[in-house]
């Protein structure tokens, strides 16, 4: 049953309805077309973004280069602190695509006011506001993981399902079903609840009380994007070690 309730945007007024959705029929699939036209959004801001930073690339980087470089930097860091200097930087591509791409995408759920579009049926949103498309890069991290172990490890990498002893199997097996699980319901739990709290505030105090929840939301959007790609890496990394560990973050 959808929920509806007033909100307010900095630009707008809407109304924020949960569990209904404009439907594309594809053949014998059924797709989210609100989904995809968010994504499609995202995906075509980092790729405008990505060409004007390198259309003319000069040694001394300024402007939006240098905000670029910073951000590379800050990836390759990421994915060496997790996956060990030796074998990080194929991952680099891998986990700065997660991180970015989520990044941008809960940055724009809160940013940009996608309830002035008006669709037949449900609304834009955020796309990891939606619980397919965290699920989707949920399974991309488990078979990058699955992938780094087998291609580094060979058929040695199914060993670790026995170690330290065989009893440990049903529980090793089980890991794999709960880290996409947890992955995914942690950034889609968060995501959600970010706007539908600021929905709630705006209902009851419109003036004052949403802006700094909504500032707050912007802050817990990036560390959601730092955590997801954080605990990718480290999955890899455990992946390719041999070896499992605690979950970080």
């Amino acid at each position: 049953m959808a929920l509806n309730m007033l909100m307010i945007h900095p630009l707008v007024l809407a109304k924020l309805e949960v569990g209904q959705h404009l439907y594309w029929q594809l053949g014998g699939l059924k797709l989210h077309g609100q989904v995809f036209l968010t994504s499609w959004f995202v995906i075509g801001a980092l790729l405008l973004v990505s060409f004007l930073a390198t259309r003319n690339i000069q040694r001394v980087p300024s402007g939006l280069q240098n905000f670029m470089e910073y951000a590379l930097e800050f990836i390759r860091d990421l994915a060496k602190n997790q996956i060990g200097e030796k074998e990080y930087r194929p991952w680099v591509p891998f986990v700065g695509t997660l991180f970015l791409f989520i990044f941008v995408s809960n940055w724009s759920g809160a940013l940009i006011p996608w309830k002035l579009i008006h669709l037949p049926s449900g609304e834009l949103a955020a796309p990891t506001n939606d619980i397919n498309t965290t699920v989707a890069l949920a399974l991309l991290t488990s078979l990058a993981y699955f992938y780094a172990g087998f291609s580094n490890r060979g058929l040695g990498y199914f060993a670790k399902y026995i170690e330290p002893t065989p009893i440990l199997l049903p529980i090793n097996i089980l890991e794999d079903f709960t880290k996409p699980l947890s992955l995914s319901f942690r950034l889609f739990g968060n995501i959600l609840a970010d706007e539908l709290v600021v929905a709630v505030l705006v209902l009851l105090v419109p003036l004052f009380v949403p802006l700094p929840v909504m500032v707050l939301g912007l802050f817990t959007s990036a560390i959601q994007a730092l955590i997801f790609a954080t605990l990718a890496a480290a999955y890899i990394g455990e992946a390719i070690e041999g070896h499992g560990g605690e979950e970080h973050g």
